[in-house]
Parts: structure tokens; sequence; C-alpha cells
């Protein structure tokens, strides 16, 4: 059976989101359960890692969003098309949720937190520390994905050190998300919703700004003769 181009599209957002949940936050599971076999400090680059090595592994297909607040960020900047938005978000949705449902499998212990993301500071600050993480991802992220001035071959290594970064110094106060459903799937699983509207809304206006910012500061976006820039 021959399968359309944007199935495949959903197929890649599913399994990349899959893989960015399970073993991001399988590494917080075990960190959390098994602290002397997995080191607190190795959760952000397992995070970081699977960005990676998934946009590596599907980006050519899907263009490696993984991210509701990115796939909505390219549609504001008219970089992404409406008809494709609703497909994008469920397959990323379902793909965190389906991977926190394959932690509950491997770890049904009531200690087991499924890596929800919590508030470790005041509301206002974890709302800040939020919109100003994912501002930095989406800053990265369309820079390299769409600038051609950009190094794209470096774009997979560049997210991914992105990631790691907001997750080593935004994780002891948000958990650092920066992506709704990687937050979804872990609050369903964990019973853990209050503040689940902080990490939906935040990361969203987080990365339309980033995007909206970096989309002011191209200048000339079909220029090829200024390799260093167009100021």
């Amino acid at each position: 059976m021959k399968v359309t181009h944007q199935a495949s599209q959903y197929v890649a957002e599913f399994i990349g989101t899959f893989f960015l949940v399970f073993f991001g936050c399988g590494a917080m599971i075990l960190s959390q359960l098994i602290p002397q076999e997995l080191n607190p400090l190795a959760v952000p680059i397992c995070f970081g890692g699977a960005v990676s090595i998934m946009i590596y592994a599907t980006g050519h297909i899907s263009g490696a969003h993984f991210n509701p607040a990115v796939t909505i960020a390219f549609w504001i900047t008219k970089r992404f098309p409406t008809v494709r938005v609703p497909g994008y978000l469920a397959a990323q949705f379902l793909g965190a949720l389906t991977a926190s449902f394959f932690h509950k499998f491997i770890w049904a212990t009531p200690q087991n937190t499924f890596g929800a993301t919590v508030l470790s500071t005041s509301l206002p600050v974890g709302f800040g520390v939020e919109f100003v993480l994912s501002f930095a991802l989406m800053f990265v992220i369309i820079s390299v994905a769409t600038d051609s001035r950009a190094v794209g071959e470096l774009a997979g290594i560049a997210i991914g050190s992105t990631v790691a970064m907001c997750a080593f110094v935004g994780g002891p106060l948000t958990n650092a998300s920066m992506n709704p459903a990687r937050s979804l799937g872990p609050a369903v699983l964990s019973g853990n919703p209050e503040s689940l509207w902080l990490y939906f809304l935040a990361p969203i206006l987080g990365c339309a700004s980033g995007a909206l910012v970096y989309e002011w500061m191209r200048c000339n976006k079909e220029s090829s003769d200024d390799s260093h820039g167009c100021c």
C-alpha cells in the first residue's frame, strides 16, 4: 500500500516525539527511581541527544518539529501550511502519550512521576523561564532550518545542544519543558495536571516570539550575496 506524503510526515512526527519523550523522560524516571544508575546531570544530555538523532532520522521527511509550539510558530510566520497543522499536533500529542504509557508498562511503581514537568519556583518565574527557554529554542530552530546562510547540516547538533543547555539551566526550576506534548504525556500518566496550562501557554508564546524576532532580523530574506549577514 502506497503511503501518502502527508501520512509519512505525521508518522515521522509521531515517532520523533515518541522517542523524545521515551528517552528524555525515561532518563528522568531512571534518575529518580535508580539514582545510582543514572546521574541526574545526564538527563539534559539525553533530551538533547534524542532531539538531535531524531532530527537527522526524520528531518528530511517532516521537518522534525516534535513540538506543537514549534509547529504553531512556523504556522504564525507563514512557513507552515494551515492544512497540516492539525495532523502535526495530533501526531505529536499522540506520540508523547504513547511514550508515557510505555513508561507505565516498564515502571509501574507508585514513585514514578513519568518525568512530569512541575514548578520548583514561583508561578511568574516559572512562566518567564519557560518563555525564555522556548524563545531560545525556536530562535535557533528557525535560523538553522529556514535561513540559507546558516549551516543546515549542523541543524541537529545546534538544536539538540540548545535543548540540552536549556535543560541544564531550566531543569531545576521548571523541568525545562518548552514543549506542550512533552508535558502532556507525563501529566496524564502521573495525574499531576495542575500547571499544565503554563506548559502549554508559555512555550507557545515563547516559540512564536522567537520565530517572529528572527523573521524581523532576517532582513533581506532572499539575499545570497551576503554570506555574513544583511546588516
